[in-house]
């Protein structure tokens, strides 16, 4: 084969005439050019001669080096290949099956979450098993081989659970991604194998559940058996009802499919133990860095979830003139940081705390929030040695790692209700973590409706009062925020832009709750007292883009802050169309309350269609006048232009913003255009615009 390629490399030497070309004009290049063509040849004849001897020489020096060197070439990948084995046999860090059989376990639940949520439910499932006699692991599937699924029926009585979150328009979640790949590819026989799959999704979503719909399928297709129908948890409704609902009748089924009964065992079992430190080197304790400590001390990129870059916010501005609500626009400055986006692409922000509140949950619990302490897994075969990052104070804790805004989950009441030394607070708190319909309904009420955070959990049942370090074991990790990104990289590459609104609300009990990112960002001054404001941050790719041709006309509909791609949108095509590239039709259509109120970007939108780079600036102000207007309105009085765009001039649409109203709403007003014009019935209208959807001509980023 080596032989090959060098002839193959000599023909392409005297027989390529560009090369040839090439090589004749590279030694031409000092030439006169009055020398008469024999001389020229003569020249030409010399350079290949000299040349070809180069090449012999090299080829010699190669095959020798070949010839006395490749048995310990060939040696490498048989030893690499060995090692592998013996790693695995003995238990490897990516085979959960081996790790499983180490343990003593025989029931994996494998959880695909974005927001931390599928990862709380698969870690209630793996420790309920304990209470029929079974040992379980809750597991990320990054972090292991899932072609190990097909080994899972070597140990007795075993069970797959995946709780699988939908991210996005039907996307699996990045921690689930290869999975997904993996499932899709796999060509494995899993008969054996006995599985359970409980979806998390919003039905406000045109792909509802579509991941644990898919892998519930799928891994049927591939001959595992399903041991309990699959579960689909609706975020739109109650999300923590739906899984309570499922996990009730889920473990009847597993004790009766594997013969077991349940224990009775019903107490609280402690995951992690308390370690303080009295004497610890603060060097080593984390104080908000999400991965590597010191991390915001020294700021190394490549920059992601577990590393994310400390931007500084160079602009925040009010962008409404009016009303109740704060809308506003930051930069933050990426310059240096490598950090690449495009436009339609998501800017993930960890938000903190806010230290009001932090304060008063240590006040209540009457603890010393700057105690240095870790919580150690007490299973030390997990892979999770800790809740949050450890060593840290309580006060960075319940500030960077905890969320303690957010009502808390049935299983959060039920561990705390053992520390209520009042009789009834005690059976209220077990009340509403209990299955029965009139726990749920009282939970539903009490905590969820009256939108209770812990800490108005903990001030209106005064005989409440757990330990901090268990409080902190129980509370889910505080997540990362996402927000279309405001600006194009064409035109700010050295800075991204957010457009957000701040969350602030009167509940049922009367207290004020107040978003925690929207909230933190609204108190972001740029170089305040000569300090700057810095914000973690990191990229999210999207699939949110414009057409690969610039020409393609396109139409974006986006009322409130989903206005912030667009601008980077807008600005994208102007700039291309400063680079003398022709741009199709820019077509907007935007939404607010008043024109005098909360037009967002006014003058940068009235200024763009001025110039041309906005071909059609469509602005529904819904609350100006008494019969209320929205995009969707202003959608059917130009539905003919609309359907030219879409059918004669294959438009990409986009939509952003309010998936549960707006978003639904202007899909059917497009199902009603393309049946009048396109002279379809409604079925194949709905077809037509799900075509749309497969083609990647209607594109949604939208949140409920």
């Amino acid at each position: 084969m080596m032989w090959q390629n060098i002839k193959l490399g000599l023909q392409m030497r005297h027989h390529n005439p560009i090369l040839k070309e090439s090589l004749i004009a590279m030694g031409d290049s000092g030439m006169d050019p009055t020398v008469s063509l024999p001389e020229s040849t003569a020249q030409e004849a010399s350079f290949l001669s000299m040349t070809d001897i180069f090449l012999i020489s090299l080829i010699i020096g190669l095959f020798s080096y070949w010839f006395f060197f490749r048995k310990k070439k060939e040696e490498i990948p048989e030893f690499t290949k060995i090692q592998q084995i013996t790693s695995s046999s003995s238990g490897g860090d990516s085979s959960f099956v081996d790790k499983m059989k180490k343990t003593g376990r025989n029931i994996v639940v494998f959880y695909g979450s974005q927001t931390g949520t599928a990862e709380e439910f698969a870690n209630r499932l793996s420790k309920d098993a304990h209470r029929y006699g079974m040992r379980g692991l809750a597991a990320d599937p990054e972090e292991y081989d899932l072609s190990d699924l097909s080994r899972l029926s070597e140990i007795d009585n075993s069970l797959a659970v995946f709780c699988m979150a939908t991210y996005g328009e039907g996307d699996p979640t990045d921690n689930a991604q290869d999975f997904y790949d993996w499932l899709q590819e796999a060509d494995v026989d899993l008969s054996g194998v006995k599985y359970a799959v409980f979806g998390l999704g919003n039905k406000t979503y045109e792909h509802f559940n579509a991941m644990g719909k898919y892998v519930d399928k799928r891994l049927e297709q591939l001959g595992a058996r399903r041991i309990f129908e699959l579960g689909l948890g609706d975020d739109d409704g109650n999300l923590e009802e739906d899984f309570i609902t499922w996990r009730e009748q889920f473990w009847p089924a597993v004790c009766e499919h594997f013969g077991v009964e349940a224990t009775g065992d019903e107490s609280s079992i402690r995951q992690y133990e308390l370690v303080v430190h009295t004497d610890m080197n603060m060097n080593k304790v984390y104080t908000g860095e999400m991965g590597r400590i010191k991390s915001y001390e020294s700021q190394k990129p490549p920059f992601d979830a577990k590393n994310p870059f400390l931007a500084p916010v160079t602009k925040n501005r009010k962008l409404n003139q009016g009303g109740e609500r704060h809308l506003m626009h930051l930069e933050l400055d990426v310059s240096g940081s490598k950090v690449r986006y495009e436009s339609g692409d998501h800017v993930a922000v960890y938000p903190a705390n806010d230290s009001t509140l932090v304060n008063q949950i240590g006040e209540i619990l009457g603890a010393d929030l700057d105690t240095i302490m870790s919580l150690n897994n007490l299973d030390e075969e997990s892979n999770k040695k800790h809740p949050f990052p450890c060593p840290t104070s309580y006060r960075t804790a319940l500030t960077y790692y905890l969320d303690i805004t957010n009502p808390p989950r049935t299983n959060v009441l039920y561990e705390l209700a053992q520390y209520a030394t009042d009789a009834s607070e005690q059976d209220c708190l077990r009340k509403m973590a209990s299955s029965a319909a009139e726990g749920k309904e009282f939970y539903l009420s009490w905590v969820v409706d009256s939108r209770r955070n812990i800490l108005a959990i903990l001030q209106d049942m005064p005989s409440l009062r757990p330990p901090i370090d268990h409080l902190c074991e129980l509370l889910p990790r505080l997540q990362a925020r996402y927000y279309s990104i405001a600006s194009s990289s064409k035109v700010h590459p050295n800075s991204i832009h957010i457009c957000a609104v701040t969350v602030e609300y009167k509940t049922k009990t009367g207290r004020v709750n107040k978003g925690v990112a929207t909230t933190w960002l609204k108190n972001k001054v740029p170089n305040e007292n000569g300090n700057k404001s810095l914000v973690p941050m990191y990229v999210r790719k999207s699939q949110f883009r414009l057409p690969f041709k610039p020409s393609t006309p396109v139409i974006m509909i986006g009322p409130g802050t989903g206005i912030a791609p667009f601008i980077g949108f807008i600005q994208e095509r102007a700039w291309l169309k400063q680079q003398g590239k022709e741009v199709g039709d820019t077509v907007l259509y935007y939404g607010c309350r008043h024109e005098k109120e909360d037009y967002l970007y006014q003058e940068e939108l009235t200024q763009f269609h001025k110039e041309g780079a906005l071909t059609q600036l469509n602005v529904a102000f819904s609350r100006d006048q008494a019969q209320k207007v929205y995009v969707q309105h202003l959608l059917k009085q130009n539905k003919e232009g609309v359907w030219k765009l879409i059918h004669e001039g294959n438009a990409h649409i986009y939509v952003c913003g309010d998936a549960r109203n707006m978003a639904r709403d202007v899909q059917n007003t497009f199902y009603e255009i393309v049946a009048e014009y396109g002279n379809m019935s409604q079925p194949q209208a709905v077809d037509y615009v799900k075509k749309l959807m497969t083609k990647g001509r209607y594109s949604m980023d939208v949140w409920s």
